[in-house]
């Protein structure tokens, strides 16, 4: 693993965070960079290519697909408020303008070209765009797909009365311009580099079918969406399966299936079991558990590959609640968790401890920060320093608050419920009561996550938009949807030095410029602390023997974001 992570894709070595030729550019040259290359991107070192397709793809849709995913996908319109697991879907039903590969690099999808300072659709101060777009392509429904529905979909992601999982870059458009049907134009307001990372994950969805409807948060549309991608939406049986069926129609490459069927199995070790006996035919989200690695990577028949991920699994605090208010309270848990331990006990030694939310593939990883030290003395003493003393039940409290929250996590993820327990009796020691209430995925990361209704979480988030390092929907204060705003601020964190900075990380394009300003909100991050990191997912996948097309890509949430190129070899 630790050779796989600290190799970029050329063998060099990487730990030492030193940059490629690439990212000493001029100021035209990163704003040409930036919309056709990711501007220093995330890569896969070592599996780029591993698993692509070799065997000779069918002449139509032959055959299904059954992928296991152990939380429920309930948001199938892409843009509102939804996790990562929802992007299954968008990914299978919808297009955007283009899209990122494993590299880092974009790719047309619905644009003829990635639009760069050199062929003209971005101008040199980064402010005048100009996007091609094909002609060929249809909705599901046979409608022809137009620049009418992308400068719908931009207007759509800042209406305020929708309820948009990302305003951030899109905020920044103005005069949007229809010149052709196969043609928009906008100007931004001020340059904002993170941008195109944005537009691969913004999915264009239909004017003539949202557009009319009054309410477009409560549309009918959201629970049977029409797209342009490879697959259209089937049925959805809830909480068992939903189906997407080939579109046959699709402009780009494949699709190669007749049928995909997205199964929710939420208990983790019955998916593995179906996954052994050949009910499913990949492990999705969130994979095999590492305690069944050894046994999986034996099976016959099956392919079971360990792959870094982007995701960093942490215990967030709502930072409304007055327990977590104190800084103190936050740097005696933190002292209180045996990362280590976790990791070696629970998930085998196959994750990477850290102490960022910055992926360690990422040019922008800020390997100084300060190291945790698991220490219930120095946990104890802090909380003594601070004022929180000890009641009768041996539970601290301080200006009348009980030093007690609850913590919530996806019920049937048996190695997380192990680390809570891990985590209950180490607090319980340092007069900390936290009480485990783990909720079905579907309620679990809906409202309760996306509003912050809990008090305390144990999560994996991938906190990037493709290759690029902005993490405003997180960090900012203004993108907590708690507090009225449009992101995923769920800890409803608050720091005007750090809004600060990401604003002024987003007005840059020299990625060496850039980086100074995310090593110092990394800091930021570890000195507030609200949210604990764990460590960097080390994921194991499984899919059976001949199925083909399933590349690993650390720039997308979702590991079927190329569904439509799967099939049987």
């Amino acid at each position: 693993m630790e050779s796989m992570i600290n190799r970029d894709f050329k063998g060099r070595d990487m730990t030492d965070n030193k940059p490629n030729a690439i990212f000493n550019p001029t100021r035209r040259q990163a704003l040409s960079m930036l919309a056709f290359a990711g501007a220093s991107g995330l890569v896969i070192p070592g599996l780029l290519g591993r698993d692509r397709a070799f065997a000779a793809v069918p002449d139509k849709p032959t055959g299904q697909m059954i992928v296991g995913f152990s939380q429920e996908p309930t948001v199938f319109n892409p843009h509102l408020l939804h996790i990562e697991v929802d992007e299954a879907v968008h990914h299978a039903v919808f297009d955007p303008l283009f899209n990122v590969d494993p590299e880092g690099k974009f790719t047309p999808a619905l644009a003829t070209e990635v639009p760069t300072v050199e062929n003209g659709g971005i101008s040199a101060d980064g402010l005048n765009w100009k996007v091609k777009l094909r002609d060929d392509v249809k909705w599901h429904d046979g409608t022809p797909f137009t620049a009418e529905d992308v400068k719908f979909t931009l207007e759509l992601m800042v209406d305020p009365d929708f309820r948009s999982w990302r305003r951030t870059g899109h905020e920044h458009v103005r005069d949007l311009t229809v010149v052709s049907p196969t043609e928009i134009t906008w100007r931004m307001e001020k340059p904002f580099a993170p941008y195109p990372s944005i537009l691969a994950s913004t999915f264009i969805v239909p004017k003539h079918l949202l557009g009319v409807e009054a309410d477009k948060n409560a549309a009918p549309y959201n629970n049977a969406p029409i797209g342009t991608g490879a697959f259209r939406w089937g049925s959805r049986v809830a909480g068992d399966h939903i189906e997407l069926v080939a579109n046959t129609d699709y402009y780009g490459e494949g699709p190669y299936l007749e049928r995909v069927i997205y199964k929710y199995i939420p208990d983790m070790t019955v998916m593995y079991t179906q996954f052994k006996t050949g009910d499913i035919d990949v492990v999705g989200l969130q994979w095999i558990t590492p305690d069944h690695y050894e046994e999986a990577k034996a099976l016959d028949g099956k392919v079971v590959t360990v792959v870094p991920n982007a995701t960093i699994e942490s215990v967030a605090f709502n930072m409304e609640r007055p327990q977590f208010r104190d800084l103190a309270v936050r740097q005696a848990l933190y002292h209180a968790i045996d990362k280590q331990a976790i990791i070696d006990a629970l998930y085998y030694g196959l994750p990477t401890p850290t102490e960022s939310y910055m992926p360690q593939q990422s040019f922008y990883y800020n390997p100084d920060l300060p190291k945790h030290e698991y220490d219930l003395e120095k946990a104890k003493k802090i909380l003594d320093d601070a004022g929180w003393t000890p009641g009768s039940d041996g539970i601290r409290v301080k200006d009348g608050v009980r030093l007690s929250f609850s913590n919530s996590t996806t019920a049937g993820n048996h190695i997380r419920e192990q680390v809570q327990q891990f985590m209950q009796q180490s607090f319980k020691d340092i007069g900390v009561e936290m009480t485990i209430s783990n909720l079905p995925p579907a309620v679990m990361w809906g409202e309760y996550w996306m509003m912050s209704q809990f008090d305390s979480v144990v999560v994996g988030l991938n906190f990037l938009t493709g290759p690029d390092p902005d993490t405003s929907d997180y960090f900012m204060s203004t993108s907590s949807a708690a507090k009225g705003g449009n992101g995923q601020n769920t800890w409803q964190y608050a720091n005007p030095e750090v809004d600060q900075l990401l604003k002024d990380a987003g007005n840059l394009f020299v990625p060496e410029e850039r980086k100074a300003i995310y090593f110092r909100i990394q800091e930021i991050m570890r000195a507030d602390l609200p949210f604990l990191p764990t460590f960097q997912y080390a994921t194991v996948r499984g899919r059976k023997n001949g199925i083909e097309g399933v590349l690993p890509n650390i720039n997308n949430r979702i590991d079927t974001w190329n569904i439509n190129t799967w099939h049987w070899g």
